[in-house]
């Protein structure tokens, strides 16, 4: 008899401590849309970022053509 009281009693507490985390991962619609625009705005400022490096190379590259053209005494 104790067997069986014991065995139900764990029972239970399993299926206690299983369902927790089930519910603790749900997310709501407005949680879910708060952290897509997070993602986006994350993916905003990368582009950002990735476009700032890219101006600056193509400046950095625009002036040593020019000085190369000014050193060979060429110009456009």
């Amino acid at each position: 008899m104790k067997r069986i009281a014991t065995f139900i009693l764990l029972l239970a507490a399993l299926g206690v401590a299983a369902s927790i985390p089930a519910q603790a991962q749900r997310t709501t619609t407005a949680e879910n849309m708060r952290r897509s625009r997070k993602e986006a705005k994350q993916q905003q400022k990368v582009l950002k970022k990735m476009s700032k490096k890219q101006r600056k190379a193509m400046k950095k590259y625009d002036k040593a053509r020019r000085n190369a053209a000014k050193k060979n005494g060429r110009t456009r």
